[in-house]
């Protein structure tokens, strides 16, 4: 394993390996305007939602490493105290792209990026109205994270109005996570595309698993389970009774014909592959059978 001080090695070097690891990252496309009324549009990976009551986003235009400048957001965002958010999704992406180029103060990005300016309800800087979902914003407090280039300026902003596109709305107004259609940043030029990677875990926020502590030596210490396979068997409230166990194999007699006198390790195979279906109960039975 690769270990680095930070201190021993170039910012710029450090900001791509930190954007490397720390990856994908939702993409803020920040409109904010300046004293005079100018707009100005810019995305930042920098981001996240941090609270919902109050509801709270973040975002950070760092210093720009190679000369320790500041960026137009910025200097908007402290002279206004407003923002707004809006997300990116696929069909938007080559845009927003085009408006990342340093273009000089006062040029209007949404104008060379091809993007319609939308007016906000509450605050002053406009909406791109290609964007699905867009958060108009105050901005609470600018954080400063350093002096020299490739420091960050924590932006937190407060929701005080959001906007959803119709397209992407459930019948029960939640959001369709896979029309959402999302992009995020990775390193380098790289970017994801959320819908194309989705998988549901359930959270355990109703039942108490009994944890990887508490599993049998050969379950925990198997060399056939996965940490993935030994985190899903122990999300489990308990383990099956003998009975159930029993119950169980005479229903797959059929498929495993053999299983009562078949080796732990092609136990855990069959229990391996009941798992890759999500099916946690039959893994269990197999295995404590």
């Amino acid at each position: 394993m690769l270990s680095l001080n930070p201190k021993d090695i170039t910012t710029q070097k450090l900001h791509g390996l930190l954007l490397s690891s720390v990856a994908p990252r939702p993409i803020a496309f920040a409109s904010t305007i300046d004293e005079k009324g100018n707009p100005n549009l810019s995305p930042y990976s920098f981001f996240n939602v941090f609270s919902a009551n109050p509801p709270i986003l973040i975002f950070s235009p760092a210093r720009r490493v190679t000369n320790n400048t500041i960026k137009h957001t910025l200097i908007n965002a402290e002279a206004t105290k407003e923002v707004v958010i809006n997300v990116v999704n696929f069909d938007l992406v080559q845009q927003m792209s085009l408006s990342s180029t340093e273009y000089p103060e006062g040029v209007n990005e949404f104008k060379k990026a091809g993007l319609e300016m939308l007016p906000s309800d509450i605050v002053k800087p406009f909406r791109v109205a290609e964007s699905p979902v867009q958060f108009e914003c105050r901005v609470n407090d600018i954080i400063k994270l350093g002096n020299e280039g490739g420091a960050g300026n924590l932006i937190i902003c407060e929701v005080v109005k959001l906007h959803i596109s119709e397209e992407v709305l459930n019948k029960d107004k939640t959001i369709n996570q896979e029309a959402l259609d999302l992009v995020s940043r990775a390193g380098g030029s790289y970017y994801t595309r959320a819908n194309k990677g989705f998988f549901e875990i359930l959270k355990p926020l109703k039942t108490l698993g009994i944890g990887v502590d508490n599993m049998p030596e050969h379950v925990k210490n198997s060399m056939i389970l996965t940490g993935n396979n030994l985190g899903m068997l122990g999300n489990v409230e308990s383990l099956p009774s003998k009975k159930e166990i029993k119950l169980f194999l005479e229903s797959i007699n059929e498929n495993y014909p053999n299983i009562i006198l078949a080796t732990q390790r092609e136990k855990h195979i069959i229990a391996k592959n009941y798992l890759s279906y999500g099916d946690v109960s039959s893994a269990w039975k197999v295995l404590l059978s």
